[in-house]
């Protein structure tokens, strides 16, 4: 077997939406590998893997032989995780390859796919990820994005009736990608291929971008980058970066819902901080964040929030809202779609000694902690083009509470917002055509 210069196979994942032109760049690649031995593992939702006899008539793989590997009727970033394991760990023992190509679904979401090969699993110590490809339909994301109109595209999760929006899925595969293939150039206008060139720069800053139309393009920018990095790839989107965050924020990672790493600085005498950067400015893209240490009253920002103004691309971030004062809750709007999740405890929500230890752990937290509140705040990003700061700002700060709400009795507000870890309330979606 053909091993790279740690004695691993380099691996490539494939993310891109529906009809976005993943498989025709894995034919294109497959066509064009020269000398290069590839193994595809190819994941489709149905039962009948269309994707897997696609790259099969397509090229010299076969189902058959087992150079091409395929996990159907369901998502590899979910339900397959185990047979996905299995399937490389078998590849890598009974084939002699160069590279593994990996095509996720549609709908699966790339980072944990490449978490198994990079954690400590029998996976991960015979592969390394080289990239992580985007492929993204131009004209799909032009539309999702610039239109006047409402999205309405959604993509099926979980069960049946469990539907998610579709722009949320476009901004992960976008944000989590060290290579972005904005495919079908051929369907938009110079000026829309601007756009959506700068929606891509802000959501993931240092993306390799490459144009292309039918899949066609280099070689090099897709087999051999080695410009996956483990340590910052979650790091990298626009967003983490705007807020300055130089730890993953509240993911699941952390039992608290915490290692954020924000740098908060907060104004001791009003409570009230309000730090913002422009980067990214030459794409046309602005951004800013919203930071303060008085909570939310929890039915007007439910208000703001389900209802931003469309210049609004993408925003995320943490949220103290009155009456979850142990929950620790992230907001993530992308396009027309807005939710926001529990995502741990507050450390001041802890027993005593549970809140010393933790910070003895974490010399430093990334903000300062308050006497009376701790570590419970708010910081949110917002990435869009000429946002209106200053309006969007006193909105949310009309969403503060008064000074006599804060005398009040926080658990009597009507309140949409979770309360324990794991759960969701949806501020806003797009309209789904029956």
């Amino acid at each position: 077997m053909s091993l790279g210069t740690a004695g691993t196979i380099p691996v490539t994942i494939l993310s891109g939406s529906l009809g976005a032109g993943k498989t025709t760049l894995l034919n294109h690649v497959l066509r064009n590998a020269a000398d290069r031995k590839i193994a595809v593992l190819v994941n489709d939702m149905g039962e009948l893997n269309v994707d897997a006899e696609l790259v099969s008539e397509e090229s010299e793989l076969s189902v058959a032989d087992g150079t091409v590997a395929e996990l159907s009727n369901g998502c590899i970033c979910c339900e397959l995780q185990d047979d996905l394991e299995t399937a490389v760990v078998r590849l890598a023992r009974e084939r002699d390859f160069d590279h593994l190509v990996v095509e996720p679904s549609g709908i699966s979401e790339p980072a944990p796919v490449a978490r198994l090969f990079t954690g400590g699993s029998p996976a991960a110590a015979r592969y390394d990820v080289d990239a992580v490809v985007a492929v993204v339909d131009a004209r799909l994301f032009a539309d999702t994005f610039e239109s006047d109109g409402t999205p309405e595209q959604t993509v099926a999760e979980g069960g049946e009736d469990e539907r998610r929006p579709l722009s949320d899925l476009l901004v992960e595969q976008v944000e989590f990608a060290n290579v972005v293939v904005l495919n079908k150039r051929d369907l938009v206008t110079d000026e829309e291929l601007a756009r959506v060139e700068s929606v891509v720069r802000a959501l993931r800053p240092d993306a390799e971008i490459v144009t292309a139309e039918h899949s066609t393009v280099p070689i090099a920018s897709v087999l051999g980058t080695g410009s996956f990095d483990p340590q910052t790839a979650a790091e990298r989107a626009g967003w983490r970066q705007v807020l300055g965050e130089g730890e993953a924020e509240s993911d699941g990672n952390d039992e608290h819902g915490h290692g954020d790493g924000h740098d908060h600085g907060h104004d001791e005498n009003d409570g009230h901080a309000h730090d913002h950067t422009h980067p990214e400015e030459a794409y046309g893209i602005d951004s800013f964040v919203y930071e303060r240490r008085r909570p939310f009253h929890p039915e007007r920002v439910a208000s703001v929030l389900g209802d931003l103004p469309d210049s609004v691309v993408r925003a995320k971030g943490s949220m103290w809202v009155a009456g979850r004062e142990a929950a620790h809750l992230t907001y993530s709007q992308a396009g027309p779609s807005a939710y926001v999740e529990a995502t741990g405890r507050w450390i001041a929500s802890l027993p005593e000694f549970e809140q010393k230890a933790y910070r003895d752990n974490r010399s430093d937290l990334g903000f300062e902690w308050d006497e009376t509140w701790g570590d419970r705040r708010t910081g949110l990003v917002f990435i869009g083009r000429d946002v209106d700061e200053e309006s969007l700002s006193a909105a949310l700060d009309d969403c503060l509470l008064t000074d006599e709400e804060m005398d009040a009795a926080w658990d009597e507000f009507e309140n949409p917002f979770p309360a324990e870890p794991g759960e969701r309330t949806t501020l806003a979606e797009p309209s789904v055509e029956e």
